[in-house]
């Protein structure tokens, strides 16, 4: 291995573990070490910027703008509170209500972006019955990796693999993995049912004041809702027929986001561009760089070889390597790096003249996505439920996020086997 390959490897590494330890903000490890991997000369800058996916960032702003300005006319909470009389104030039922809107609405805002909504509400639910809210945000956690697992835009692994395979496109994530992802949250909910029924109690006066409140006071401003929700429709409908518009995800994202910016008007510009979530943007950017080192170098293609002389090249046992190896690493080193290196190690498999990469592209999303259930620091969305939980006195620490989503992840990742198999193998 040539010495370029070595310290690229090194310095990916070394920036990898960082990440993990969390001593230092992640995106701030990401960029210094893109700015060390294009100052030894591992990578130059031009070859740097070309590695940078602004498919990716442009959908992440695109949407993060849409749901932004959504969120100022109070439609989640009143989503929400209408969610909590419709399951009449009962908790348990609440639980599964909010779990499920958590998914449903990761699939179609994206994950992050969802439980950054759902958590404030929960807390404002949940002091209301006065019920401990950590098992509402645990199922939240989950729900929101499950749910983001289904569509392209729902996580940020589809978003990348998405933006790096033109042929997977919106419609192509929703008719290969919403079925199965549907499968796995009805398991989840029934688990979640069995263990958490008899620990949420709530008094008469508390279910009570949860039906009386009126959500319709929940909406601050209905000109804006219809706009939003007018501008968010047209996205997604977008989103379906991107590839026969021949525009990428990225385009239509920004699009919407700059004809409700219309809309709405100039004075609204600076807040809702001030809420895209920056830091993540510029972690993205970091990362490209980093695994444009081990592309330049060869060390992806190395690794790809040995995958294909491990298995022989067999489809099933391939699939299965990526499924479980994905899952396994994405819960413990955050699903966004690993796949930022997977992604090119697929692509150099099938130049080596592997058949059909279709599965090894739906084994990589599953196990990433629902690999991020696995631990805390799985998946971006994980992190944001924890920093905020912390805030209002209710942490959740890593070893009893482990006990609850370790053997949930297990078991979807063996549902997503079967999967796998009887559809594709």
């Amino acid at each position: 291995m040539e010495q370029q390959a070595i310290w690229a490897i090194v310095l990916f590494l070394i920036t990898y573990a960082l990440i993990v330890s969390e001593k230092i903000h992640r995106t701030i490890v990401a960029m210094l070490g893109a700015a060390l991997m294009v100052g030894f000369g591992i990578v130059d800058q031009e070859n740097a910027i070309h590695h940078i996916d602004f498919n990716t960032l442009g959908l992440l702003v695109g949407m993060m703008i849409i749901v932004g300005i959504t969120a100022e006319t109070g439609l989640f909470n009143y989503i929400a509170v209408a969610a909590a009389k419709k399951a009449k104030g009962v908790p348990i039922r609440i639980l599964v209500s909010l779990a499920v809107i958590t998914a449903v609405g990761s699939a179609f805002l994206d994950n992050v972006t969802t439980v950054l909504l759902m958590v404030p509400v929960t807390f404002s639910i949940t002091r209301q019955l006065k019920v401990n809210p950590i098992p509402f945000l645990l199922t939240q956690i989950v729900a929101s990796n499950v749910g983001g697992t289904a569509t392209l835009i729902g996580d940020p692994p589809n978003i990348m693999i998405g933006s790096a395979v033109k042929e997977l496109t919106f419609n192509a994530f929703l008719f290969n993995l919403a079925p199965i992802v549907v499968v796995i949250m009805a398991v989840y909910v029934g688990i979640f049912i069995l263990m958490f029924r008899k620990s949420l109690r709530a008094s008469e006066e508390a279910v009570r004041g949860i039906m009386e409140m009126d959500e319709r006071k929940l909406i601050t401003n209905r000109k804006l809702l219809a706009q939003s929700l007018s501008v968010m429709g047209l996205t997604i409908v977008g989103f379906f027929t991107h590839q026969l518009l021949h525009l990428e995800s990225a385009t239509v994202a920004l699009a919407g986001a700059f004809v409700l910016l219309l809309l709405t008007g100039e004075h609204a510009m600076e807040r809702a561009l001030g809420k895209v979530e920056w830091t993540t943007i510029f972690f993205f950017v970091g990362l490209f760089v980093l695994v444009s080192g081990l592309v330049e170098t060869g060390v992806i293609a190395e690794l790809a070889q040995k995958a294909i002389d491990w298995t022989g090249g067999d489809p099933v046992a391939t699939s299965m390597l990526i499924l479980w190896l994905s899952a396994i690493a994405s819960a413990f080193l955050d699903n966004i790096p690993f796949v930022a290196t997977m992604i090119p190690m697929i692509q150099e498999i099938g130049a080596l003249g592997y058949g059909d990469l279709e599965p090894l592209w739906w084994s990589l999303a599953l196990g990433a996505c629902l690999g991020g259930n696995g631990a805390l620091i799985g998946a971006s969305a994980n992190l944001i439920v924890a920093g905020l939980a912390g805030k209002e006195g209710h942490p959740i620490s890593f070893m009893r996020y482990l006990k609850f989503g370790f053997p949930l992840m297990l078991l979807s990742i063996v549902i997503s086997s079967a999967y796998l198999y009887l559809r594709y193998l």
